[in-house]
């Protein structure tokens, strides 16, 4: 399994950042092993449709699971299409929000959470 925690540095010990689009990195973490991989999000900068870029990029990296605090409506729609789990965790570490995770105290984001911005 491959989580995917929404950051603003690299690592365990980095905040979380709660802005999927534009969010500075992404996580990548094994809950099993914990071993990381921290990916930069090459669009946090993008002008619009950072949402729907950015969730492309997680889908490119196979994730199963996103942790994050919002996810506009296009990403949401991406992701669920190909079915990835979406939580929410908005403040703290990425290695706190991956112990959330772990005992299942992370609630489901059932819907977008975000209005999200024009995309391109």
């Amino acid at each position: 399994m491959k989580i995917c925690v929404t950051a603003k540095d690299t690592g365990l010990e980095a905040p979380v950042d709660p802005h999927f689009g534009r969010c500075k990195y992404f996580v990548m973490v094994d809950p099993d092993t914990m071993e990381v991989l921290s990916v930069e999000n090459g669009v946090s900068s993008a002008s619009g449709g950072a949402g729907v870029q950015a969730a492309q990029q997680v889908i490119g990296e196979g994730v199963d699971v996103l942790i994050t605090g919002s996810v506009g409506p296009n990403a949401f729609s991406l992701l669920s299409s190909e079915n990835v789990g979406m939580r929410i965790f908005s403040a703290g570490s990425v290695g706190e929000a991956i112990e959330a995770y772990r005992s299942d105290s992370l609630e489901t984001i059932e819907e977008a959470n975000s209005p999200g911005k024009p995309g391109k």
